[in-house]
């Protein structure tokens, strides 16, 4: 008998499954807050994302975005495998899921993390300590410059987060 157990999300309150990478979610969640002092306030779940490929419109969802001052600092994808394989695609959706590019990108599993320039696309720090806390947030946000990505790139980087992330698609 296959049960699907149902948990309620550490941030939203919302019943979700608990299958995949949900588990790793709630623990990075539970993280963000308890340990980095953002609120459940700073941080979204599940940002809707839309990708168009061949004409057609792909519906995804970034995981988390967590936010600073209103604005979002960095864009979260939690998974159940290596946090290595997932770094382009949280890359792509960063650059692609606002009007602007969120600073800084994170792969994770909960119990490591990759933190990448979402500009640049280089790693800047492994490891869970690598995460910056809201304190930190809050000096890094006043001097970072919030831009928009490049219209000529935004075609490839669509085809890219589609790829990678064809297990969220249309969720």
């Amino acid at each position: 008998m296959n049960i699907d157990y149902i948990i309620k999300d550490f941030i939203t309150g919302k019943p979700v499954r608990n299958a995949g990478p949900e588990a790793s979610r709630q623990i990075f969640e539970k993280f963000l807050v308890n340990q980095k002092g953002y609120t459940k306030k700073d941080i979204k779940v599940d940002e809707e994302l839309i990708v168009q490929f061949k004409g057609e419109d792909y519906v995804s969802a970034i995981d988390l975005i967590v936010c600073c001052k209103e604005k979002a600092l960095m864009a979260v994808t939690c998974v159940a495998g290596s946090i290595g394989s997932y770094e382009r695609e949280i890359l792509a959706g960063a650059r692609l899921v606002y009007d602007y590019q969120i600073p800084f990108a994170v792969s994770t599993d909960a119990r490591d993390a990759i933190l990448m320039d979402t500009f640049s696309g280089k790693s800047l720090g492994q490891g869970l300590d690598a995460i910056p806390s809201k304190e930190k947030a809050l000096e890094m946000i006043q001097t970072i410059d919030y831009k928009p990505f490049d219209e000529n790139k935004k075609e490839r980087e669509m085809i890219i987060y589609r790829s990678f992330n064809l297990e969220k698609i249309n969720i």
